[in-house]
């Protein structure tokens, strides 16, 4: 085992040198050229979205097979949409008035970490925005997603180096050890971290000493005001929870509504595949859904009719998701959290008042400054959960999931979501390729800078008349007083 560690540990140097080199190369590219190979690379995902999608499945055993294509094609063609007109190289802005020019720089060599919830599509965005701003691109993949990954990186790596990129622009460890982790997120080469994946691996990345773009956990409240097309909203919530079975972290997890359109909401979701669980059967599937150290990792992304099977509880053919009714935030009402996989956590308020507080506790419990989605057809409480909620994004009557990343929205296509300050993260955007350059900054003056002088400035005042040779005698005296 040491031997691996060690070998693993060389692998990682290795990869994060050979990125340098290749990255000191492609800073010399141009626009044209940089946008020939990010193209290639975005032709090589689409070529191999579906066989990509299909080996995730096979090597970690969640999600849904259709979901995670569109997530590859979403991922490249879905972001080369939103960034292929954007200026990364030269001179990408200049205010003619201020006379300022906005000159890009790369900011050398990325590290990317890579989930096992979103393996090959986020593998193949953080490629894509990386190379889009003249970077290189080391990954470290989630060891249960390894090989899907490690292809993924291969793909991108050859179609770049065909258009074009020099050899090594993209690494991929092979040997994933803790060690070679830690290695590469303290190596001299590494310019900055991108992050996605568990706290723990977020935290490790931030504390590293490099600088970070990572995520915190989405919670993601969902609230159905008594405006909404309830089934519209519901279609909408059951669309997004079963998409990829819950694996984005975008994804509702828990459904608040008032008192007084409760039934009709709850007679929607049992329509629309949800099955409400006794309170035994919430006990049930909350305790084999969380463990001590967090959500059971043998639950992510999986059906309700696996989780039901593995409980041993009974539910109805065709149910898409399972809902538990909660009456409070904390340790005590565990499906308040983020849950990666088809279940629903839901309530009930009094009034949109009580139901915007439920909101931020659920928030403030877990997934602050994530997202926040609202269905309502009543604008001015919208602006006021727009207002006041401690989120940075506020997904209105769309499917969080896909609003969230940019799919559904105007939002900047992205699989890496910011949480701002307030979750600890470092944006609280959606990044893209902008994150991932230094930008100069061109300055000519606007104004003259005239230095003036005590004596000069007691002369003009006193000078400002016509003065005789007595007042000159007095002036001078006054300088000569300031000089001593």
């Amino acid at each position: 085992m040491l031997d691996f560690d060690l070998s693993s540990i060389q692998e990682a140097r290795d990869l994060a040198r050979k990125a340098k080199e290749a990255q000191k190369i492609f800073a010399k590219f141009s626009q044209e050229e940089v946008d020939r190979v990010v193209k290639a690379m975005v032709d090589a995902a689409l070529a191999n979205a579906e066989w990509l999608a299909r080996m995730a499945v096979d090597e970690t055993k969640f999600g849904v097979f259709e979901d995670k294509v569109t997530k590859n094609r979403f991922a490249s063609e879905g972001v080369y949409n939103y960034i292929k007109d954007m200026k990364t190289v030269g001179i990408i802005n200049e205010d003619k008035e201020k006379r300022v020019v906005e000159i890009a720089a790369p900011v050398g060599v990325v590290m990317g970490i890579i989930p096992s919830t979103n393996p090959t599509s986020t593998t193949i965005y953080k490629s894509i925005i990386s190379l889009k701003s003249r970077n290189a691109i080391v990954f470290s993949p989630h060891p249960s997603a390894s090989r899907c990954i490690f292809a993924a990186a291969q793909i991108m790596h050859k179609a770049a180096v065909e258009a074009g990129a020099p050899a090594g622009i993209i690494g991929c460890l092979s040997k994933n050890t803790i060690a070679a982790t830690n290695e590469l997120m303290k190596h001299d080469d590494i310019a900055v971290i991108l992050a996605t994946g568990g706290s723990a691996m977020v935290k490790a990345a931030y504390s590293s000493g490099k600088p970070a773009y990572g995520v915190g956990p989405g919670n993601v409240p969902c609230f159905i005001e008594k405006s909404a097309d309830i089934q519209y909203a519901v279609r909408c919530v059951m669309a997004s929870k079963t998409f990829d079975n819950g694996t984005i972290c975008a994804s509702e997890q828990a459904i608040v509504v008032e008192e007084c359109m409760k039934d009709k909401v709850v007679a929607e979701l049992k329509a629309q595949g949800g099955y409400f669980m006794t309170p035994e059967e919430i006990s049930k599937v909350a305790k084999f859904l969380f463990t001590p150290k967090g959500m059971n990792a043998a639950l992510v992304g999986k059906s309700a009719k696996f989780i039901a099977e593995k409980v041993g509880i009974n539910i109805p053919e065709g149910t898409k998701v399972l809902i538990g009714e909660q009456t409070g935030v904390g340790k005590d009402y565990p499906l308040g959290r983020e849950k990666l996989t088809a279940v629903l956590a839901f309530y009930c308020e009094k009034d949109w008042h009580a139901a915007c507080e439920r909101c931020i506790q659920l928030l403030e419990y877990e997934g602050i400054g994530h997202s926040l989605a609202i269905h309502s057809n009543n604008d001015e409480i919208i602006r006021e959960f727009a207002l006041h909620k401690p989120v940075f994004r506020i997904l209105v009557n769309t499917p969080s999931t896909l609003g969230g990343i940019g799919y559904t929205t105007g939002i900047a296509p992205a699989l890496t979501l910011g949480c701002g300050t307030w979750g600890g993260s470092s944006t609280s955007d959606n990044v893209t390729p902008r994150h991932l350059i230094n930008i100069k900054r061109l300055a000519y003056p606007i104004r003259e800078y005239e230095k003036v002088s005590q004596a000069e400035k007691i002369v003009k005042e006193e000078c400002a008349d016509q003065v005789s040779l007595e007042d000159i005698a007095q002036i001078v005296q006054k300088v000569l007083a300031q000089l001593k």
